[in-house]
């Protein structure tokens, strides 16, 4: 099966003019000096504001904010990532948080490296990167420091989208292995939940490339290797070689039984899958045209090992 390439989404966000003037100002106050240049952020699908922030003395920013009314979807997933970035080991491979405002807008600052978005096709020197970013993050985050729900729990309706799924082949076996998920995918690491390459950050190059792992609002509780798992999954579907490789011998992923791993992937194609057959949101116009290419992505790499190609 040939599955369509996942490419990075592209969200319709506010941008700074736009703001409250009264906004802007505590911006500005709590980067340090006037606001005189925006690079606007377009990855993703929130439609808050997301930019780099170029002020008076030099200094750059990087600053989110959504409104806690007109916003309410962004602001929330803001508020999430604001409490598990304030609990975060300052050494993880993720941007620190700076400062953060709370009220009519919900506002945040995370500390700026420059970097990019990996490149697409991947490259393997940058999979490799972001692989080992997941590695350190989830060796510091095991336990969990912050109160997340288990991820049986974050998850429970997902294994029952199988039955709003387009019927094809192999569907029943699928959706029983997705079933069983609960038994397989349990652990006390704070998992990321939502890995794929517009949330990692690409900084430096050769052999001092490095990773960060960005926008922490979905997480749970769940086992080490999740996060690694739907990452090689999604890469596979965007041109990485090798990901069968990097599955057997990467530390997370090496002893992890195939069927753990595969009742992962099918929780993860019926929820995409399903998810892409529901209204589109006004603000995230190709939302749902990524869920079905994921979908698609996951489904293809589990057909694959299941042998049903």
């Amino acid at each position: 099966m040939t599955v369509p390439a996942l490419r990075l989404p592209v969200a319709r966000r506010i941008s700074w003019p736009f703001l409250p003037p009264e906004l802007r100002a505590e911006i500005s106050v709590r980067c340090g000096a006037e606001v005189v240049e925006e690079e606007a952020c377009e990855l993703g699908f929130t439609p808050g504001f997301a930019a780099v922030l170029t002020c008076a003395d030099g200094t750059r920013h990087f600053v989110k904010a959504a409104s806690a009314k007109a916003q309410r979807g962004s602001a929330l997933s803001y508020r999430a990532e604001i409490a598990v970035l304030k609990s975060l080991h300052p050494t993880l491979p993720v941007p620190r948080l700076l400062w953060s405002i709370d009220g009519d807008w919900v506002a945040l600052s995370t500390s700026y490296a420059g970097g990019r978005a990996p490149a697409l096709p991947w490259r393997a020197d940058e999979l490799e990167a972001c692989l080992d970013a997941l590695e350190q993050a989830a060796s510091l985050l095991t336990p969990s420091p912050v109160s997340a729900g288990p991820v049986a729990e974050e998850f429970a309706a997902w294994p029952s989208y199988w039955g709003w799924v387009l019927p094809r082949e192999h569907l029943d076996e699928a959706a029983a292995l997705a079933a069983g998920f609960a038994a397989h995918c349990g652990g006390e690491t704070l998992v990321h939940g939502d890995v794929r390459a517009d949330n990692l950050l690409i900084i430096g190059d050769g052999a001092g490339v490095r990773a960060e792992v960005l926008d922490w609002t979905w997480p749970a509780e769940g086992a080490a290797w999740l996060d690694t798992v739907t990452l090689l999954a999604l890469a596979r579907s965007q041109g990485a070689s090798g990901v069968d490789e990097l599955l057997a011998t990467r530390a997370l992923t090496r002893d992890v039984p195939e069927e753990a791993i595969d009742s992962w992937l099918a929780l993860l194609a019926g929820y995409f899958l399903k998810s892409a057959g529901d209204p589109v949101p006004p603000a995230a116009p190709h939302l749902r045209g990524h869920q079905q290419v994921a979908g698609e992505a996951f489904w293809d790499w589990l057909a694959e090992r299941r042998g049903w190609l």
